[in-house]
């Protein structure tokens, strides 16, 4: 999901059918579902749960369901998920991390890594890959009508660490602990979100210059963003291809 260009995948995103929105709204849905059973229902108490639910809300997830996905969590007969990231190595040394909330790990487990051998790559141990990656704090803002002196004021007295632009949106770095604040004092200030979450940033990037390997590695990309039990996946590909 996520390469070196977040808003590239935040507009592509924009563009998917009606049956990926739902698949996007269930992935949004565990997570909220978690960290309710976690922290409580309480966004004002419970950080996580905050930034979940301005998570679904750049995702156009109606408030209602938000509510009721927050109310439901609370019951007994919710699913019991954990958290679990997988690492590995896509076509020509491609790092890739893949999070996950699961009910079942052997199912999960199983299915990942069929995905990473047939498409020219490979599950490894736990730490294999995540060495190659550093969690930051990520904020896209539509740049449209923005006045680009005044929103990088208000983001570097949030405690933004870096600023760019790319085409119609300004991508702020931030560390994950002050990322609440940050979005908070943009929000505050009027500014449009595109996206605010902690997302794994990659020290290096790998090109491919294969035809197959690139085939393989959108399809490897394409299998695991569709399957349920995956949240995010972060690779370090450097290609413009989502």
């Amino acid at each position: 999901m996520s390469g070196h260009s977040k808003w590239k995948n935040i507009m592509h995103k924009k563009e998917k059918t009606d049956a990926q929105r739902a698949r996007i709204f269930t992935k949004i849905g565990r997570e909220i579902s978690l960290a309710v059973k976690q922290g409580g229902p309480d966004p004002a108490s419970n950080s996580k749960l905050r930034d979940l639910i301005a998570k679904a809300k750049a995702n156009n997830v109606p408030n209602d369901n938000i509510e009721r996905l927050i109310k439901k969590s609370g019951g007994a007969d919710t699913a019991d998920y954990e958290e679990i990231r997988y690492e590995g190595y896509g076509p020509s040394g491609v790092a890739i991390l893949v999070d996950t909330l699961t009910d079942n790990r052997n199912r999960t487990a199983g299915d990942l890594r069929h995905y990473f051998d047939k498409y020219g790559g490979n599950l490894g141990q736990s730490g294999s890959v995540a060495w190659q990656f550093e969690k930051k704090g990520i904020v896209a803002v539509e740049a449209a009508g923005v006045e680009e002196e005044a929103l990088m004021e208000c983001a570097l007295e949030a405690g933004a660490e870096d600023f760019s632009r790319e085409d119609e949106v300004y991508e702020i770095t931030c560390a994950p602990a002050a990322l609440e604040q940050l979005r908070e004092a943009l929000e505050g200030a009027g500014y449009t979100l595109l996206s605010a979450q902690a997302e794994e940033v990659p020290s290096t990037y790998v090109s491919l210059s294969g035809e197959e390997d690139v085939k393989n590695m959108q399809r490897l990309l394409e299998l695991l963003e569709e399957h349920d039990d995956v949240q995010e996946v972060w690779h370090n590909w450097d290609s413009d291809v989502r």
